[in-house]
């Protein structure tokens, strides 16, 4: 049976958009279906961080992956921004978790030894600044009476979400893909002669491969093809201020200064279902924070507040699986699709188009929350 396209990806978010991109990059004709920009995007309220230090805790394979897609993303960009014609905001200089006492900077030191201690193989990538060496690194910083000091992440960096995903289905047309916006799947059809067929309302594809990276919407879509991941929303709120002066050198978890001069205050973890309601106590929580941290924005005007749904799995760690039920189909899920932009289009495309996924990835298979005994 011939068909029109390789491979469609049921999803044009930030997952897989860089599927996409790097599926079109390797000679295969790839149909990617988007939904609505009103649907649940993760990449509305992505802080726009890229980041590795600490991520991964307990999960060294997750840590691994995410060292790795920092390391790769200079590179990624460089391309990106070539083939889109787009300025991504791109920094890596590092980036900062502040301890607001002495006790939260001797509990962050044990947190990042043994965060270290994971993968002994790796050199170490993120370090201890006490307050007096944080006043010496960035001079410029004005820290609140209260920071003691912070872990630094000198792989780190920060883009803009909304440009690297724009960026990327520019550079995917490039690249000779098909992009259909307003056509979110509804339906995934295994054929008889193998392959599937896809329904995005009226339009029907057909494809020998399909992978699902809807984000929320796989919760929908993976049981179609016998991958049942059970995923929640987290509703995450961020505010934003009004062009400021350079008042911070580096981003950091939760705070960070944009390339336009704003700057970005967040963010929350709520488990509140679908809610996207912005909360005068979420704001309150996040302003009183980062004023401990830089006293300086007291001084400046909020000028937007918003949210928006992460994906989020049982354990917080991505999933990445082939079905056996149905031969062809793969799903892909995380909740940090900006840091692991480089690896999605690179890494992970390449292990689709081999029709293997390496074993580094079994780990991250959705049957260790139990949901089906057969895949």
């Amino acid at each position: 049976m011939s068909f029109e396209y390789d491979v469609i990806v049921a999803g044009g978010g930030m997952v897989g958009a860089a599927i996409g991109y790097g599926l079109a990059g390797m000679n295969r004709r790839v149909l990617m279906l988007d939904g609505a920009d009103t649907d649940f995007r993760a990449a509305k309220a992505n802080f726009g961080l890229i980041w590795a230090h600490g991520k991964g805790f307990g999960h060294p394979a997750y840590q691994r992956m995410s060292l790795q897609a920092v390391k790769d993303w200079p590179e990624f960009a460089m391309q990106l921004e070539a083939e889109s014609g787009m300025e991504l905001a791109y920094e890596r200089n590092g980036g900062l978790n502040f301890c607001l006492s002495e006790d939260e900077f001797n509990a962050r030191t044990h947190h990042i030894t043994r965060w270290h201690a994971q993968t002994p193989e790796l050199a170490p990538s993120t370090q201890m600044l006490d307050r007096a060496e944080l006043n010496r690194r960035f001079p410029s910083l004005r820290l609140g009476k209260e920071v003691a000091g912070a872990s630094f992440g000198e792989l780190d960096g920060h883009a803009n979400p909304l440009r690297v995903l724009a960026a990327m289905h520019q550079a995917f047309l490039q690249r000779g893909g098909t992009l259909r916006s307003n056509h979110a799947v509804k339906a995934i059809h295994k054929l008889s002669g193998g392959g599937f067929e896809v329904l995005a309302g009226t339009f029907r594809a057909r494809a020998e491969r399909v992978v699902i990276a809807a984000g929320l919407g796989s919760s929908a879509l993976g049981p179609m093809v016998g991958l049942d991941v059970p995923l929640r929303p987290q509703r995450g709120q961020i505010l934003v201020t009004e062009r400021l002066a350079p008042l911070l050198p580096v981003p950091a978890s939760g705070l960070r200064q944009t390339g336009e001069g704003t700057v970005m205050i967040g963010v929350t973890q709520e488990d509140v279902g679908f809610d996207l309601a912005t909360t005068a106590e979420g704001a309150a929580r996040m302003v009183r924070k980062a004023l401990r941290i830089v006293p300086d924005l007291a001084k400046a005007k909020l000028i937007r507040q918003w949210s928006c749904l992460r994906v989020m799995t049982p354990d917080g760690n991505p999933v990445y699986a082939k079905s056996i039920s149905h031969p062809g189909a793969d799903i892909a899920l995380c909740h940090s699709g900006v840091t692991l932009a480089s690896f999605h289009a690179g890494a992970y495309a390449k292990a689709l188009i081999d029709g293997v996924l390496p074993a580094s990835l079994e780990i991250f298979h959705h049957g260790r929350f139990n949901v089906q005994k057969t895949a």
